[in-house]
């Protein structure tokens, strides 16, 4: 339990913690200021206070802000309340906002609202600008998109700017960010498009279930314009590919190909075709593969360039793998004289997350030379290879660059030209150095944009929720705000947050530690039901082995005498195995009957006393039930049975005090040391179940019941001979 100290000590230290956090930036400042109306000096909450770098924040009852920011910001106030402030941040100081209701200066509210919906335009036309160069930007302008929207905004303009968000994630890899972002557009607003988006980085994630779990509701909306028909299908088609599916991928497909023959949806027509006899390569059905790839290139010829390339490498790598490289060279030689056509893209200028265009003249040539040299013409490969790291070199790709350069000394090395082999391959090892070196540089540029993402979406998420949280006390504040006057509010803000905190942390911790108990105590029942369960089956194989020893000696009578009064014990200890404490008479009973069966058993090796004082008040105690049972039978079983001539059990009972009973049990046999010596190996490799089970409950009822059961075994005698066991009772 937490100590009440400890308690006031935990909230003065995050107080304190929070109102030190400090921004390390040389210029950046901390502006704190308020919102208030002219007429009446009343504090407005629920203003939204944003610059133009992206930091947000929201005034409190108290009409009060607080936000970090650079010198020469624009600090920018919006609320439905009035018209739209602005402010430029000159130094670290308090800016302070008077409005009229309504506004003024003769614009309507209208009219600023509408000028928020230009901004939360403008500011989605720049973050879609930046997208591919500067992500941080971007994002950086999406979040100004979200904050001009204030907290009663259009769920429709909020759902655009998730979802752009989720493109710029999207576009940088970051698919787990884009389907939270994805995700929160939907719940915001619910759109097909989205939907189709989200279904589209479920299966860019490898994420095929959850494609399909989304997609599938898609399939009864009837109104799904024709594009977006074809995009579901040819969503559901890549799910079931992936899934490996190939039959219903290919339904798919096939749905989706015929809406766009209908509707002269060109680009698709290419797309579904190709798709299509991708799935059926994956399946090893390469006639009905080339089929579709034959109608994909022809469809092809008809759009951009830079489509008819990648369709006729696509290709070009199906050739590859059915060992048609004839074919395979025709066709990308083909591709090369294209592609000079199209205007050349450096692929060390994309960003790092980013996968540059593997359509490259270099790429190209490289894997023409590969196939020349899976035919063994090696001299015609050697131009290509040549070609390719020239080009590599110029445009800078050191992956393909490096890949030739030690392709080309592979040959040289099979033609026998060790010189230029060794040459090359010096050029080779160079390029490696080169491009170790710069993947650490891309490792580590990636490493900080992640970092930078995270944070930038952290900050986002922090809009989204305290834009929940304003919105549904935001009428609540505005009431309450006028009832009071500053000072006192003031003050009763932070006597209720103290008082609240306290009474919470209190609760909590009181809850905790209820819990904590309720929950040991079930645990500690359960355990004393387990082992109480494990001494019933104990306690009768024992048993049954005494009837197995009549049985074998042919001895019918005593056998089913025994049985007989084993049934009466059984019965009562049945009966007694759900209780925790039975009467202590029960327990004698059941013993007395148990030394009674054991002495039949072993007439010769022992006699037995049961000894209670005249002053002991059996009824008055209570005794888990087999509690005694496992020491009695180790005396009998253990220390009389191996003892020579006729020994004597002794079971005394007495009363030491009014709360308080000793049971003693007594033999004279061989003794604990002598009996271990006389173990097998196996035996003494084996723990006694019985001895191990009765420590283990009265460990968990003394830790129940507060100390009630002790046990203390010593030797008899001084010699080591005879065991004593006594039990010392305690009442509640």
């Amino acid at each position: 339990m937490y100590h009440p100290r400890n308690i006031v000590f935990i909230i003065l230290l995050t107080c304190a913690s929070l109102s030190g956090q400090v921004d390390n930036g040389p210029s950046q400042v901390l502006i704190r200021g308020s919102v208030k109306e002219k007429a009446t000096d009343a504090p407005i909450s629920g203003v939204v206070v944003s610059t133009d770098r992206g930091a947000y924040t929201q005034t409190n009852g108290l009409g009060e802000y607080t936000i970090k920011a650079f010198i020469g910001d624009e600090l920018t106030f919006r609320s439905p309340e009035f018209l739209t402030k602005r402010h430029i941040i000159r130094s670290e100081e308090d800016v302070d906002v008077v409005v009229e209701e309504n506004g003024a200066g003769g614009q309507s509210l209208r009219e600023a609202r509408a000028d928020d919906s230009s901004m939360h335009r403008t500011y989605l036309d720049s973050a879609n600008f930046y997208k591919k160069t500067d992500i941080e930007k971007s994002i950086g302008f999406i979040a100004q998109s979200l904050a001009v929207l204030g907290t009663r905004s259009d769920q429709r303009k909020r759902a655009e700017s998730l979802v752009a968000l989720g493109d710029a994630y999207r576009y940088y890899n970051q698919y787990d960010l884009a389907i939270e972002n994805y995700r929160n557009a939907l719940d915001t607003n619910k759109s097909s498009r989205t939907t189709l988006l989200l279904a589209e980085t479920y299966i860019q994630n490898n994420q095929f279930r959850e494609a399909e779990t989304i997609l599938n509701p898609l399939l009864k909306i009837k109104t799904l314009i024709p594009y977006q028909r074809v995009w579901l299908y040819e969503n559901l088609g890549d799910a079931y590919k992936g899934l490996h599916e190939i039959d219903k991928a290919v339904a798919f497909y096939d749905q989706g190909l015929k809406i766009a023959k209908k509707n002269q949806i060109s680009p698709k027509l290419a797309d579904l075709n190709s798709k299509i006899a991708d799935a059926y390569a994956e399946d090893d059905r390469l006639q009905e593969a080339d089929a579709y790839y034959n109608s994909s290139l022809e469809i092809s010829k008809t759009l951009a360039p830079q489509r008819s390339v990648q369709e006729k490498e696509k290709v070009a790598d199906f050739y590859n793998q059915k060992n048609e490289y004839n074919d395979e060279i025709a066709l990308r030689k083909k591709s090369l004289n294209e592609l000079k056509t199209i205007p050349k893209v450096n692929a060390s200028q994309a960003p790092a997350s980013v996968q540059p265009d593997s359509i490259t003249a270099q790429r190209i040539n490289f894997k023409i030379a590969k196939a020349y040299i899976a035919q063994d013409k090696y001299d015609e490969a050697i131009p290509y290879l040549k070609e390719s790291i020239e080009e590599a070199n110029t445009e800078n790709d050191l992956v393909v660059q490096k890949d030739a350069t030690r392709k080309l000394s592979e040959i040289f090395e099979r033609k026998g030209d060790y010189t230029k082999a060794f040459e090359t391959y010096r050029d080779y090892v160079a390029l490696v150095d080169t491009l170790y070196v710069r993947k650490e540089q891309e490792i580590s540029r990636a490493a900080r944009l992640n970092r930078e993402i995270s944070v930038k979406q952290n900050r986002i998420s922090g809009l989204e929720q305290e834009r929940q949280l304003s919105q549904s006390r935001y009428d609540l504040a505005l009431t309450e705000q006028q009832l009071v006057q500053e000072t006192n509010r003031r003050q009763k803000w932070v006597i209720y947050s103290l008082v609240l905190g306290l009474i919470l942390l209190g609760l909590a911790t009181f809850f905790f530690y209820r819990s904590n108990k309720q929950q040991k105590l079930a645990n500690n029942l359960l355990a004393l039901k387990s082992l109480r369960s494990q001494m019933n089956p104990h306690f009768i194989f024992n048993a049954l082995n005494s009837v197995n020893n009549y049985i074998s000696k042919s001895d019918e009578r005593s056998a089913n005498r025994f049985l007989s009064e084993f049934s009466v014990l059984m019965r009562s200890v049945l009966e007694n195995s759900e209780e925790d404490f039975i009467p202590l008479s029960k327990e004698l009973e059941l013993l007395e009957l148990y030394v009674k069966l054991e002495h039949s058993r072993f007439p010769e090796k022992f006699d037995y006393k049961l000894n209670i004082a005249d002053d002991v008040a059996i009824e008055s105690f209570q005794i888990p039930p087999m509690l005694l049972q496992p020491y009695i039978e180790n005396a009998i079983w253990h220390g009389l049975r191996y003892k020579k001539g006729k020994g004597f059990l002794g079971i005394q009972i007495r009363q030491s005090d009014s709360s308080t009973m000793e049971i003693t049990i007594e033999d004279n046999g061989i003794g604990r040391k002598q009996s271990t010596t006389l173990k097998t190996k196996n035996q003494k490799k084996q723990k006694s179940k019985g001895m191990y089970n009765i420590k283990k409950r009265i460990a968990i009822l003394n830790d129940m019941y507060k100390d009630k059961i002790d046990v203390s075994i010593s030797d008899l005698n001084t010699d080591g001979t005879g065991t004593k066991v006594i039990f010392t009772l305690r009442k509640d």
